[in-house]
Protein backbone atom coordinates (compact mmCIF):
# COMPACT_ATOMS: atom_id res chain seq x y z
CA UNK A 1 0.00 0.00 0.00
CA UNK A 2 1.38 3.38 -1.04
CA UNK A 3 1.60 5.07 2.36
CA UNK A 4 4.78 6.98 1.52
CA UNK A 5 3.26 9.80 -0.48
CA UNK A 6 5.66 12.13 -2.25
CA UNK A 7 5.58 15.86 -1.44
CA UNK A 8 3.83 16.44 -4.77
CA UNK A 9 1.21 13.82 -3.93
CA UNK A 10 0.67 15.24 -0.46
CA UNK A 11 0.00 18.57 -2.12
CA UNK A 12 -2.21 17.18 -4.91
CA UNK A 13 -4.32 15.01 -2.59
CA UNK A 14 -4.17 17.26 0.48
CA UNK A 15 -7.98 17.59 0.70
CA UNK A 16 -8.18 13.81 0.89
CA UNK A 17 -5.29 13.40 3.29
CA UNK A 18 -6.78 15.76 5.87
CA UNK A 19 -10.05 13.79 5.96
CA UNK A 20 -10.27 11.22 8.74
CA UNK A 21 -12.26 8.97 6.38
CA UNK A 22 -9.45 8.94 3.80
CA UNK A 23 -6.09 10.08 5.18
CA UNK A 24 -2.74 8.97 3.75
CA UNK A 25 -3.72 5.29 4.10
CA UNK A 26 -6.90 5.76 2.10
CA UNK A 27 -5.09 7.76 -0.54
CA UNK A 28 -2.56 4.98 -0.73
CA UNK A 29 -5.38 2.51 -1.36
CA UNK A 30 -6.64 4.67 -4.21
CA UNK A 31 -3.17 4.93 -5.74
CA UNK A 32 -2.79 1.15 -5.57
CA UNK A 33 -6.25 0.47 -7.04
CA UNK A 34 -6.98 -0.86 -10.51
CA UNK A 35 -10.31 0.16 -12.04
CA UNK A 36 -11.69 -0.78 -15.45
CA UNK A 37 -13.95 1.80 -17.10
CA UNK A 38 -16.22 0.31 -19.76
CA UNK A 39 -16.85 3.15 -22.21
CA UNK A 40 -15.16 6.52 -22.68
CA UNK A 41 -18.27 8.36 -23.78
CA UNK A 42 -20.97 10.29 -21.95
CA UNK A 43 -20.80 8.38 -18.66
CA UNK A 44 -17.19 7.31 -19.02
CA UNK A 45 -16.02 10.91 -19.37
CA UNK A 46 -16.92 12.15 -15.85
CA UNK A 47 -16.01 8.76 -14.36
CA UNK A 48 -12.54 8.84 -15.91
CA UNK A 49 -12.06 12.51 -15.07
CA UNK A 50 -12.94 12.16 -11.39
CA UNK A 51 -11.25 8.82 -10.76
CA UNK A 52 -8.05 10.20 -12.27
CA UNK A 53 -8.34 13.37 -10.20
CA UNK A 54 -8.94 11.29 -7.06
CA UNK A 55 -5.72 9.38 -7.67
CA UNK A 56 -6.95 5.95 -8.71
CA UNK A 57 -3.57 4.67 -9.78
CA UNK A 58 -4.43 2.40 -12.71
CA UNK A 59 -7.32 3.07 -15.04
CA UNK A 60 -8.23 0.60 -17.74
CA UNK A 61 -10.41 2.12 -20.45
CA UNK A 62 -12.26 -0.17 -22.86
CA UNK A 63 -13.92 1.36 -25.93
CA UNK A 64 -13.74 0.58 -29.65
CA UNK A 65 -15.27 3.84 -30.87
CA UNK A 66 -13.78 7.05 -32.27
CA UNK A 67 -14.62 10.60 -31.23
CA UNK A 68 -17.35 12.22 -33.31
CA UNK A 69 -18.30 15.88 -33.27
CA UNK A 70 -21.78 14.98 -32.00
CA UNK A 71 -20.12 13.49 -28.90
CA UNK A 72 -18.69 16.81 -27.74
CA UNK A 73 -22.00 18.13 -26.36
CA UNK A 74 -21.62 15.74 -23.40
CA UNK A 75 -18.35 13.77 -23.58
CA UNK A 76 -16.30 16.35 -21.74
CA UNK A 77 -12.87 14.69 -21.83
CA UNK A 78 -12.77 14.98 -25.63
CA UNK A 79 -12.44 18.14 -27.74
CA UNK A 80 -12.49 19.31 -31.35
CA UNK A 81 -8.87 18.20 -31.99
CA UNK A 82 -9.85 14.66 -30.95
CA UNK A 83 -12.52 14.16 -33.61
CA UNK A 84 -11.65 11.00 -35.54
CA UNK A 85 -9.25 9.72 -32.88
CA UNK A 86 -9.93 6.53 -30.88
CA UNK A 87 -11.71 7.45 -27.66
CA UNK A 88 -9.30 5.39 -25.56
CA UNK A 89 -6.35 7.37 -26.97
CA UNK A 90 -8.08 10.70 -26.43
CA UNK A 91 -9.01 9.63 -22.89
CA UNK A 92 -5.44 8.51 -22.17
CA UNK A 93 -4.09 11.88 -23.31
CA UNK A 94 -6.67 13.72 -21.19
CA UNK A 95 -5.66 11.82 -18.07
CA UNK A 96 -1.96 12.39 -18.78
CA UNK A 97 -2.59 16.15 -18.81
CA UNK A 98 -4.77 15.99 -15.69
CA UNK A 99 -2.73 13.76 -13.40
CA UNK A 100 0.68 12.24 -14.22
CA UNK A 101 0.30 9.80 -11.30
CA UNK A 102 -2.20 7.71 -13.24
CA UNK A 103 -1.29 4.73 -15.38
CA UNK A 104 -3.83 4.41 -18.20
CA UNK A 105 -4.30 1.06 -19.90
CA UNK A 106 -6.23 1.61 -23.14
CA UNK A 107 -8.22 -1.35 -24.48
CA UNK A 108 -9.30 -0.35 -27.98
CA UNK A 109 -11.78 -3.16 -28.32
CA UNK A 110 -15.44 -3.97 -28.00
CA UNK A 111 -16.22 -5.97 -24.88
CA UNK A 112 -17.22 -9.46 -25.99
CA UNK A 113 -17.87 -12.86 -24.46
CA UNK A 114 -14.41 -13.85 -25.66
CA UNK A 115 -12.46 -11.07 -23.94
CA UNK A 116 -14.60 -9.92 -21.00
CA UNK A 117 -13.26 -12.54 -18.61
CA UNK A 118 -9.63 -11.54 -19.13
CA UNK A 119 -10.49 -7.83 -18.93
CA UNK A 120 -12.44 -8.08 -15.68
CA UNK A 121 -9.98 -10.43 -13.97
CA UNK A 122 -7.21 -7.85 -14.16
CA UNK A 123 -9.02 -5.19 -12.10
CA UNK A 124 -10.29 -4.61 -8.56
CA UNK A 125 -13.46 -2.86 -9.69
CA UNK A 126 -15.39 -2.21 -12.90
CA UNK A 127 -17.42 0.89 -13.76
CA UNK A 128 -19.86 0.18 -16.58
CA UNK A 129 -20.88 3.17 -18.67
CA UNK A 130 -21.80 1.15 -21.76
CA UNK A 131 -24.71 2.15 -23.98
CA UNK A 132 -26.23 -1.20 -24.95
CA UNK A 133 -27.90 -4.10 -23.18
CA UNK A 134 -25.62 -6.82 -24.52
CA UNK A 135 -22.55 -5.20 -22.94
CA UNK A 136 -24.39 -4.52 -19.67
CA UNK A 137 -25.34 -8.18 -19.33
CA UNK A 138 -21.83 -9.25 -20.31
CA UNK A 139 -20.28 -7.03 -17.64
CA UNK A 140 -22.81 -8.17 -15.05
CA UNK A 141 -22.29 -11.84 -15.73
CA UNK A 142 -18.50 -11.69 -15.94
CA UNK A 143 -18.13 -9.56 -12.80
CA UNK A 144 -20.62 -11.63 -10.80
CA UNK A 145 -19.03 -14.93 -11.79
CA UNK A 146 -15.55 -13.57 -10.98
CA UNK A 147 -16.60 -11.89 -7.73
CA UNK A 148 -15.55 -8.43 -8.97
CA UNK A 149 -17.75 -5.52 -7.80
CA UNK A 150 -19.09 -3.15 -10.44
CA UNK A 151 -20.93 0.14 -10.72
CA UNK A 152 -23.69 0.55 -13.30
CA UNK A 153 -25.16 3.64 -14.90
CA UNK A 154 -27.43 4.41 -17.85
CA UNK A 155 -28.87 7.58 -19.39
CA UNK A 156 -31.50 8.66 -21.93
CA UNK A 157 -32.99 12.09 -22.68
CA UNK A 158 -33.54 13.64 -19.19
CA UNK A 159 -33.29 10.43 -17.14
CA UNK A 160 -30.56 8.35 -15.59
CA UNK A 161 -30.17 5.34 -13.34
CA UNK A 162 -27.29 4.16 -11.19
CA UNK A 163 -26.54 1.31 -8.83
CA UNK A 164 -23.70 -0.81 -7.49
CA UNK A 165 -23.35 -4.57 -7.30
CA UNK A 166 -20.83 -5.79 -4.75
CA UNK A 167 -20.53 -9.06 -6.60
CA UNK A 168 -19.92 -12.31 -4.80
CA UNK A 169 -18.93 -15.49 -6.57
CA UNK A 170 -21.93 -17.86 -6.71
CA UNK A 171 -21.46 -21.07 -4.78
CA UNK A 172 -23.49 -24.25 -4.72
CA UNK A 173 -24.80 -23.51 -1.26
CA UNK A 174 -28.55 -22.95 -0.89
CA UNK A 175 -27.93 -21.00 2.30
CA UNK A 176 -25.32 -18.67 0.79
CA UNK A 177 -26.07 -14.96 1.21
CA UNK A 178 -25.41 -13.84 -2.36
CA UNK A 179 -26.42 -10.29 -3.19
CA UNK A 180 -28.43 -9.25 -6.25
CA UNK A 181 -27.05 -8.66 -9.74
CA UNK A 182 -28.29 -6.78 -12.80
CA UNK A 183 -30.25 -9.83 -13.95
CA UNK A 184 -32.21 -9.84 -10.70
CA UNK A 185 -33.59 -6.44 -11.66
CA UNK A 186 -33.78 -6.99 -15.43
CA UNK A 187 -34.02 -10.76 -16.04
CA UNK A 188 -34.23 -10.27 -19.81
CA UNK A 189 -33.26 -7.51 -22.20
CA UNK A 190 -36.07 -5.74 -24.05
CA UNK A 191 -36.72 -6.78 -27.62
CA UNK A 192 -34.39 -5.10 -30.12
CA UNK A 193 -35.80 -1.77 -31.28
CA UNK A 194 -38.25 -1.35 -28.39
CA UNK A 195 -35.99 0.93 -26.34
CA UNK A 196 -34.51 3.98 -28.12
CA UNK A 197 -30.88 4.95 -27.67
CA UNK A 198 -29.23 8.35 -27.32
CA UNK A 199 -28.53 8.53 -31.05
CA UNK A 200 -32.24 8.35 -31.87
CA UNK A 201 -33.89 9.83 -28.75
CA UNK A 202 -31.21 12.30 -27.65
CA UNK A 203 -29.72 13.07 -24.26
CA UNK A 204 -29.41 16.28 -22.26
CA UNK A 205 -25.74 17.21 -22.43
CA UNK A 206 -25.27 17.78 -18.69
CA UNK A 207 -27.13 14.61 -17.63
CA UNK A 208 -24.11 12.26 -17.92
CA UNK A 209 -22.19 14.56 -15.59
CA UNK A 210 -24.64 14.02 -12.75
CA UNK A 211 -24.98 10.28 -13.26
CA UNK A 212 -21.26 9.77 -13.94
CA UNK A 213 -20.30 11.66 -10.79
CA UNK A 214 -22.52 9.38 -8.70
CA UNK A 215 -20.87 6.38 -10.36
CA UNK A 216 -17.38 7.75 -9.62
CA UNK A 217 -18.43 8.43 -6.02
CA UNK A 218 -19.58 4.84 -5.62
CA UNK A 219 -16.28 3.59 -7.05
CA UNK A 220 -14.17 5.70 -4.68
CA UNK A 221 -16.25 4.63 -1.66
CA UNK A 222 -15.82 0.98 -2.56
CA UNK A 223 -12.07 1.39 -2.96
CA UNK A 224 -11.87 3.16 0.39
CA UNK A 225 -14.24 0.62 1.99
CA UNK A 226 -16.15 3.51 3.51
CA UNK A 227 -19.82 4.49 3.58
CA UNK A 228 -22.91 2.72 2.29
CA UNK A 229 -22.93 1.79 -1.38
CA UNK A 230 -25.97 1.47 -3.63
CA UNK A 231 -25.69 -2.32 -3.47
CA UNK A 232 -29.27 -3.57 -3.26
CA UNK A 233 -30.67 -0.21 -4.35
CA UNK A 234 -31.14 1.55 -7.67
CA UNK A 235 -31.51 5.31 -7.92
CA UNK A 236 -33.50 6.88 -10.77
CA UNK A 237 -32.77 10.51 -11.57
CA UNK A 238 -35.15 12.76 -13.53
CA UNK A 239 -33.35 15.96 -14.50
CA UNK A 240 -36.52 17.50 -15.95
CA UNK A 241 -38.29 17.39 -12.59
CA UNK A 242 -35.05 17.37 -10.56
CA UNK A 243 -36.15 14.35 -8.58
CA UNK A 244 -34.45 11.23 -7.31
CA UNK A 245 -36.29 8.05 -6.40
CA UNK A 246 -34.97 4.77 -5.11
CA UNK A 247 -36.08 1.18 -5.39
CA UNK A 248 -34.82 -1.89 -3.57
CA UNK A 249 -33.11 -4.58 -5.60
CA UNK A 250 -33.56 -8.02 -4.07
CA UNK A 251 -31.74 -11.19 -5.12
CA UNK A 252 -33.94 -13.29 -7.37
CA UNK A 253 -33.92 -16.87 -6.00
CA UNK A 254 -33.89 -18.34 -9.50
CA UNK A 255 -31.31 -15.93 -10.95
CA UNK A 256 -29.08 -18.03 -13.20
CA UNK A 257 -25.97 -15.92 -12.51
CA UNK A 258 -25.77 -14.74 -8.91
CA UNK A 259 -27.53 -17.62 -7.18
CA UNK A 260 -26.31 -21.20 -6.66
CA UNK A 261 -26.80 -23.68 -9.46
CA UNK A 262 -26.59 -21.17 -12.31
CA UNK A 263 -24.23 -20.77 -15.24
CA UNK A 264 -20.51 -21.10 -14.71
CA UNK A 265 -19.26 -19.10 -17.68
CA UNK A 266 -20.36 -16.33 -20.05
CA UNK A 267 -19.76 -18.88 -22.83
CA UNK A 268 -23.12 -20.40 -21.85
CA UNK A 269 -25.02 -17.18 -22.69
CA UNK A 270 -26.18 -15.78 -26.05
CA UNK A 271 -25.36 -12.05 -25.97
CA UNK A 272 -25.95 -11.41 -29.66
CA UNK A 273 -29.72 -11.64 -29.62
CA UNK A 274 -31.58 -11.62 -26.31
CA UNK A 275 -28.81 -11.82 -23.71
CA UNK A 276 -30.74 -14.86 -22.56
CA UNK A 277 -29.72 -17.85 -20.53
CA UNK A 278 -31.42 -21.04 -21.62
Amino acid sequence: MSLDLTPEQLDRYSRHVIMDEVGPEGQGRLLDARVLCIGAGGLGSPVIQYLAAAGVGSLGIADDDVVERSNLQRQVIHGDPDVGRPKVVSARDFVARQNPDIDVEPHETRVTAENVGDLVADYDLVVDGSDNFATRYLVNDACTLAGVPFVHGAILRFEGQMTTFEATTPVDDPDADNGPCYRCLFPEAPEPGTVPDCATAGVLGVLPGTVGCVMATEAVKLLLDHGDSLDGRMVFYDAEDMTFREIQVEPRPDCPVCQPGGVESVAEVDYRESCAIE
